[in-house]
């Protein structure tokens, strides 16, 4: 079991491992050299730690956390590793430099210490050459993707020699608690994320310049058609830094042979080694393939030519063999015929060949490669399941008509997965179809719905049985946006977990769990004027989420990414949570010129008059909802979501989302036992006193410019909303009460033509607008 880690190097990626393993609520020790010249000997250590908090993304999931960081130097602190379960060596990649830290850690470690490194260039072979067999039992390379908190790939590299009950622990840890995907590799040169991902990268910035496409066409191509990050080719450069593309491939030239074809197109064009010489490395300097100009108070995007090195605005390009992926798929965009659909054909047939033609130098099998390139490229689908979209047969018919060499991995499948008694198999070297298998205590509702049909089944919604007496409601339109006939799912499954279950999840496998209500569906209703169909989409999700909350079973959410607006409220009407790590949880419906709808406006009030140690009284909790909620804040994280009430304290957290399911599913069925649904609150509220003083702040907001005119009379309604309207301290509100405040006030809002155009502004931006 592993209590205790420490981390030698606090460099971008030491900090950050040191930051993942403190939000996992683990204690780790950081230390680095003593620098030059400096009276503070833990002064590159300390620094480290201090960025961690200001740092964006944040490596931290709670500032709190920083606390769990303990910090030291490499020649005062190494005895301090006596009582370390795992040490992880992330030093610069100099072989002499690890070798005589991995001997000074030899003397110093406990016999049951893993050792690792993070190195993503060394083989473990010559890390470990002429150490002591000893050591060799307990050392394994263990490499993190940047930045650690957000990409789940953890690549490990096993020697011969390891003590398995060591491996085990370190997977088991990473998995649990670091919320890693673990993937054993061969100790080959960049393993396999790497390996694969920066041909892929170079082929298409070679193609793209020979073509004479536009950074912005090759990146429409590269991104959202293949289920590869909107990022694309380019601005994934920008982001990583143009400067380690010719590094990197300079070790990979230097490890691998010259047939390698990665070697075959290791050249750096001249137009990006001018760039780095200019300093236009990507978003750590001035800019790179992208930039961003300021001009009289406005940030204008621009792009390099990839011709001339000139840079001009950036326009979204329209591409025919974009639509013709939406229609026709992957194969859509590879037939298409133009030159974004040649590049695309191009770049991909030579980056699937080559993933198929390191089956087995790189990995055992093409899982491993699949996870890899998912978990540290954020690719959709990995490179094999890429091919059974296309269809193998066709790829291997259009790679032999161009003459080009099939993998044998390629010549003897017609598929390389295939679902056989509803399980998911993959094709072997051997020729046979394996079982995928998961780690225990992972739970993936995609392994479910293989093996069975839907109990409910509508367009945005699904329930199924998952098994010991629970079901789990399924939202899956697109987002998950809450619509009605996800509203009317939610009432069938209350009617059909009460006669045939012991309790409900709510759960689904996507990226988000809701982005909330359909906004689109709302602005039709207003350009229409049809009033009574919005008055019937607020009572109808209010009287859902209400039978949600009193139903005679228990019902755990099992939210993960973005819970936001009527996907959040849906969270605060259920008995308990159990939440991923990475949950970006709020009510934000101020932003496009509302207030919460379907409960959320009570639901969170409640949550603050329940918060323990608060100050007594009806106005703090009250001014703590108008904050949230004017504010529209969202956490950054589940740990976040605990600290701005959205969570409850007995809500738990999952690290790793491949286990939240199951643990849901633990959750409900705990609960099922003896449950009884609860009480009806009651509150008594301050009605128009409480609510003048929120006003009052609000206008405040708009003298110092922080508000807009309409953004103070949103939050008037939102005052009258959770002060109690038109009561006082001596009437007792129910929730029904709170209930029609809040559709009283959404209906005066969304008659207001500055909701109107902040909803249409959503839909057209994904962002906010400020009227």
């Amino acid at each position: 079991m592993i209590n205790k880690v420490a981390v030698i190097g606090a460099g971008v990626m030491g900090a950050g491992i040191a930051a993942q393993i403190s939000n996992a609520g683990i204690p780790v020790l950081l230390l680095d050299i003593v620098a030059k010249g400096e009276t503070n000997r833990n002064k590159i250590a300390e620094s480290a730690k201090k960025r961690l908090l200001k740092t964006q993304p944040p490596p931290l999931m709670h500032p709190k956390n920083a606390k769990r960081i303990s910090t030291g130097n490499i020649e005062d602190d190494l005895p301090k590793l006596a009582d370390v379960d795992w040490v992880i060596e992330a030093v610069i990649e100099n072989l002499d430099i690890k070798q005589s830290l991995y001997r000074q850690l030899a003397q110093v470690c406990s016999a049951n210490a893993v050792i690792s490194s993070n190195t993503s260039t060394l083989p473990l072979k010559l890390l470990v050459k002429d150490l002591p067999v000893e050591f060799k039992q307990r050392f394994i390379i263990t490499h993190f993707f940047n930045p650690p908190r957000y990409m789940r790939l953890l690549e490990i590299v096993v020697g011969a020699q390891m003590r398995p009950e060591l491996l085990d622990s370190v997977k088991t840890f990473a998995e649990q608690k670091l919320g890693k995907g673990c993937v054993f590799c061969k100790d080959t040169p960049g393993f396999i994320a790497n390996r694969i991902g920066m041909f892929w990268i170079q082929c298409a910035l070679l193609e793209a310049i020979e073509r004479g496409l536009s950074v912005e066409e090759a990146d429409a191509v590269m991104g959202a058609p293949l289920g590869i990050p909107k990022t694309g080719v380019f601005g994934l450069l920008d982001l990583v830094g143009l400067d380690l593309m010719p590094y990197a491939l300079k070790g990979m030239k230097l490890a691998l042979s010259p047939e390698d074809s990665l070697n075959q197109i290791s050249q750096t064009p001249d137009l990006m080694l001018k760039m780095i010489a200019d300093g236009y490395t990507g978003r750590k300097g001035k800019g790179g393939f992208y930039r961003l100009r300021h001009e009289k108070g406005q940030r204008i995007k621009e792009s390099i030519n990839l011709a001339t090195g000139e840079y001009s605005v950036s326009h979204r390009p329209e591409l025919d063999s974009v639509l013709a992926a939406k229609t026709d798929g992957v194969k859509g965009l590879l037939t298409h015929e133009d030159k974004t659909g040649e590049f695309a054909w191009n770049v991909l047939s030579r980056t699937l060949i080559y993933a198929a033609e390191l089956i087995p130098e790189i990995a055992d099998d093409i899982v491993a490669v699949d996870t890899a390139m998912k978990l540290g490229y954020n690719w959709r689908y990995g490179p094999f399941e890429l091919l059974d979209q296309i269809g193998v047969q066709w790829f291997v018919e259009e790679i032999n008509e161009e003459e080009r060499a099939v993998p044998p991995l390629l010549k003897n499948f017609q598929t390389l997965y295939k679902v056989t008694a509803g399980k998911l198999h993959f094709s072997s070297l051997s020729g046979d179809y394996l079982p995928v298998t998961r780690a225990p205590g992972v739970m993936l509702l995609a392994d479910i719905k293989r093996n069975a049909q839907p109990l409910l089944e509508n367009r945005s919604a699904s329930l199924w049985d998952i098994g010991d007496g629970i079901a789990c409601l399924e939202f899956h339109s697109k987002m998950n946006t809450l619509d009605m006939d996800s509203i009317a799912m939610v009432n069938l499954s209350i009617e059909t977990v009460e006669k045939q279950f012991a309790g409900l999840v709510i759960h689904n496998d996507a990226d988000n769990f809701s982005a909330g209500a359909n906004l689109g569906l709302l602005v039709n209703a207003i350009h229409h004027q049809q009033w009574q169909d919005v008055v019937d989409m607020i009572n109808n999700g209010q009287q859902a989420y209400k039978a949600l909350k009193f139903a005679p079973f228990p019902v755990v959410a099992a939210p993960g990414g973005l819970a936001l607006g009527g996907g959040c409220e849906i969270l605060l009407h259920c008995d308990a949570i159990q939440a991923h790590a990475e949950l970006y949880a709020g009510l934000v419906e101020v932003g496009v010129g509302l207030i919460p709808g379907w409960g959320g406006c009570k639901e969170f009030l409640l949550r603050c008059f329940k918060q323990p140690h608060r100050f007594g009284g009806p106005l703090p909790p009250i001014a703590k909802a108008f904050q949230t909620i004017g504010m529209a804040s969202v956490s950054s994280s589940a740990f976040d979501a605990k600290a701005l009430l959205l969570l409850s304290p007995d809500d738990d957290i999952s690290m790793n989302k491949d286990y939240l399911l199951a643990d849901a599913k633990a959750k409900v069925l705990t609960l099922s036992r003896d449950y009884t649904p609860p009480e009806p609150a009651e509150l008594h509220l301050p009605g128009k006193t409480a609510a003048i003083a929120l006003k009052l702040a609000a206008k405040s907001l708009l003298m110092v410019g922080k508000a807009t005119e309409y953004d103070v009379l949103i939050g008037a309604k939102l005052a009258h909303v959770i002060s109690g309207g038109d009561t006082d301290m001596t009437e007792p509100l129910t929730e029904d009460d709170l209930y029609a405040l809040e559709l009283e006030s959404f209906l005066e809002l969304v008659k207001q033509p500055q909701t109107l155009a902040r909803l249409e502004h959503m839909l057209a931006t994904g962002k906010p607008l400020r009227n």
